[in-house]
């Protein structure tokens, strides 16, 4: 009768086995007839983005949707199709959205030309503020009346804060009010 260390030991390296033997299984083999196809094929999976994924190409991408794209479009390349062709064919299928560089369309005039736009918008804005807003003076220009208000209300306020410190000192009450 085995131990149950030993038959816990034998599961494990079953099971490390089967995972590792699945994960080679869904490594995608394509087959071209001559070495242009290939390189199309190449071209086109790191040109063509994932629907499903935040901006990851197909060739990248775990998604069924993007190995259901790469396998249509392998298709299409082994039919003789160009390019071009399978581009346009998953646009029409899947919107601007699928390629990385949409074309430039009353639709994708926003994308284009958007930051553009509110970048000259609001340089025109900082412009006109900067000159209507007036220029600042060296210092306020107060008349006599006004001068003598601020120096009494300063000189009030020196002997309240002078007063207070006296009162807290007798009371032995530091400045911010901690016992001393």
């Amino acid at each position: 009768m085995m131990s149950f260390a030993r038959l816990y030991a034998v599961a494990t390296a079953i099971l490390f086995f089967v995972v590792a033997t699945v994960s080679i299984a869904t490594i995608d083999v394509y087959e071209f007839k001559n070495a242009q196809q290939e390189d199309d094929f190449r071209i086109l999976v790191q040109e063509l983005r994932c629907p499903k994924c935040q901006n990851q190409n197909i060739a990248d991408s775990n998604a069924g949707l993007a190995k259901d794209i790469k396998d249509r479009a392998y298709k299409l390349l082994r039919d003789g199709k160009s390019r071009d062709y399978i581009t346009n064919y998953m646009v029409e299928r899947y919107g601007d959205f699928i390629t990385y560089r949409p074309p430039v369309t009353k639709h994708t005039w926003v994308l284009w030309f958007g930051p553009l736009i509110l970048l000259v918008v609001v340089v025109l804005v900082l412009v006109l503020r900067k000159r209507t807003d007036p220029k600042p003076q060296g210092s306020a220009h107060l008349t006599d009346e006004q001068k003598q208000r601020v120096g009494a209300l300063l000189e009030r306020y020196k002997q309240t804060d002078e007063k207070d410190i006296v009162e807290n000192e007798a009371q032995g009450v530091g400045q911010k009010g901690k016992k001393l």
